[in-house]
């Protein structure tokens, strides 16, 4: 299994930024490999990025914490889907605002179309609690069924609800771009 998170960033700067994108492929609690690779701020490259550092790799998913990474570099679930033929789930701890999503698009990239169409295309927003005694998360898979993604999502949340390789993911990620003090 592999678990994708981003780094951290300064937004709303006028030069370009980058942020780093973190992919860790798990097997049950353990590492086994983690990848990085640098992705614009609002770009649209972590599709791409992504699908360069699971070239070769055979895993039987691909968490996602989120589809934007970033800011709004929105990875395309499908064409990772189509390219590893691992089905895919988009994670969230909180439930998406796609109607807070679609207004930002549109108001801040000329490109909001692109952008939205991906989104549009998950389909359906699926809740689930994976960690007994915790709130709920949220979902959308492709590739897969909800109920193959929810028992994923459960047996994955080895210390939280958060599942393993996601948030080892977002350590790494914020880990390696924290700013210097």
């Amino acid at each position: 299994m592999a678990g994708v998170e981003d780094g951290s960033f300064k937004a709303f700067q006028r030069e370009a930024s980058h942020s780093v994108l973190c992919c860790v492929e798990m097997a049950s609690d353990r590492i086994e490999a983690v990848k990085l690779s640098r992705i614009a701020v609002d770009g649209l490259d972590a599709t791409e990025k992504l699908l360069n550092m699971l070239e070769g790799v055979a895993v039987d998913a691909v968490i996602l914490g989120g589809i934007t990474f970033a800011g709004f570099n929105i990875i395309d679930p499908r064409i990772i889907h189509q390219e590893t033929n691992a089905p895919v789930i988009v994670y969230s701890g909180e439930k998406p605002d796609n109607d807070a999503m679609f207004l930002a698009l549109k108001k801040h990239f000329e490109d909001w179309m692109a952008r939205w169409r991906i989104v549009e295309r998950l389909g359906g927003v699926h809740e689930a609690v994976s960690r007994p005694g915790e709130p709920p998360v949220y979902f959308e898979v492709v590739g897969g069924s909800a109920r193959w993604a929810e028992e994923v999502l459960r047996s994955s949340a080895l210390i939280c609800r958060i599942p393993e390789p996601v948030r080892v993911a977002g350590l790494i990620a914020r880990g390696v771009s924290r700013p210097a003090c």
